[in-house]
């Protein structure tokens, strides 16, 4: 790969891994990592800015449906359990949008309950770099 171009494909795997097509990005990231073509900051920087921007994109699917077909509600039974638990535990609960299967329907809940865009952003960046971050640690950890 060249030399932005692993940065790039880590960032694209990282956006699509956070939306709601299937993927991830977590084999990439680690791969990268066991090159040592990067520093660990600039593979943590790249998967989170991805995986933050596509579950800001969910957020923003959810805000977009609500506007749309604001009679429809959500309707998709973990679609629903993500917005009681937001509407009890707020944008702070956007720190699981990393966890699989909850996560996505967590970011477009967010966006249909409305929450603040920069508080979901950060919520979620926190959450996700969190993750990327135990990834790199535990894989850079000798023996």
């Amino acid at each position: 790969m060249t030399d932005a171009g692993g940065l790039w494909g880590l960032f694209l795997s990282s956006f699509l891994a956070a939306t709601l097509l299937p993927g991830g990005s977590e084999a990439l990231l680690l791969w990268l990592n066991y090159q040592q073509s990067y520093s660990p900051a600039l593979l943590l920087l790249a998967a989170t800015a991805g995986n933050t921007l596509g579950g800001m994109s969910s957020w923003a699917i959810g805000r977009w449906l609500r506007h749309r077909f604001p009679e429809a509600g959500l309707h998709k039974p973990r679609q629903r359990q993500a917005l009681a638990w937001l509407e009890k535990h707020g944008a702070p609960l956007l720190l699981l949008s990393w966890v699989p299967i909850v996560g996505d329907p967590l970011c477009v809940a967010a966006g249909w309950a409305r929450m603040p865009l920069l508080s979901s952003a950060l919520f979620i960046a926190l959450g996700k770099g969190a993750r990327y971050a135990v990834l790199l640690w535990v894989s850079s950890t000798p023996g």
